[in-house]
């Protein structure tokens, strides 16, 4: 994996003249990952250098967050630009209104493994439950590390037989667990969706995708993207398989106003 500023030149080449189109995972990605997800803020500066991007005329923007859909529009806050909640199951834009069909009783099932959690999590000082509507997490990056094995224990004993009915699917991530529906769609099915519409639009022939990403969730999407376009890992981790990595969240600001300036 090469580290994207010292190898800039090479990508600039590759995507100058073209209409970018930048996929964005949020949380440790655009935002530095909080204690708690509701402590997450959005910079002034990320801000502003995203919503003059989603203005030009050369470039489109589209978060692919975890997060629920109303969560994260309402944290990022910009027009313009595709929100896709829930880890690629909900995606709104202009004239985009999209949610992924669910098993049936999903959220019957939803219900009752959240209130099991809920009792289990509120017994372990740290850890807590955050119900997304379509998706679940149990959260426990604040939680004693000695507890994290009852808590993961607790958490598959209470989807185990939603598990083996189908109805359900279990993603860690980073100090979390999520829960989501069995169905055959991720960030990465969410981002080709948006990739495909994109396309078909005027002067879509000439789009570029990049996707930058933080987390095992983003896997999928660097996957997806695989010799279409360019990836990037916040964090130089190897095993999300990207293109190139960027040290932290100060270097993502960074690379934003690289884009910014290129669009210039």
């Amino acid at each position: 994996m090469k580290y994207l500023f010292k190898e800039w030149e090479t990508v600039r080449k590759k995507f100058k003249g073209r209409r970018l189109l930048l996929f964005l995972d949020f949380d440790g990605t655009v935002v530095p990952i909080a204690r708690t997800p509701d402590k997450v803020v959005l910079p002034d500066e990320s801000a502003a250098l995203l919503s003059k991007l989603a203005r030009s005329p050369q470039a489109d923007v589209a978060f692919i967050s975890g997060r629920s859909l109303k969560d994260v529009r309402r944290r990022v806050g910009l027009r313009g630009v595709v929100y896709s909640g829930n880890h690629g199951l909900e995606i709104r834009g202009k004239r985009i209104n999209f949610t992924v069909s669910l098993p049936l009783g999903y959220h019957e099932a939803v219900k009752k493994i959240s209130n099991i959690l809920k009792r289990k999590a509120s017994s372990v000082p740290g850890a807590f439950v955050e119900d997304k509507g379509l998706s679940l997490s149990l959260h426990y990056r604040l939680a004693d590390k000695k507890s994290v094995p009852g808590l993961r224990s607790a958490f598959y004993a209470a989807v185990a037989s939603f598990l083996s009915c189908r109805k359900v699917r279990v993603r860690p991530g980073k100090m979390v667990l999520e829960l989501r529906p069995a169905v055959d769609w991720d960030k990465g099915s969410a981002v080709s969706w948006i990739l495909r519409r994109q396309t078909r639009l005027p002067g879509g022939r000439n789009i570029f995708p990049f996707y930058l990403g933080d987390d095992v969730t983003d896997r999928d999407a660097f996957r997806a993207l695989k010799g279409k376009g360019i990836t990037v890992s916040v964090g130089r981790n190897k095993r999300l398989c990207a293109d190139y990595y960027l040290k932290n969240q100060s270097e993502v600001v960074e690379f934003l106003r690289r884009i910014y300036g290129e669009l210039r």
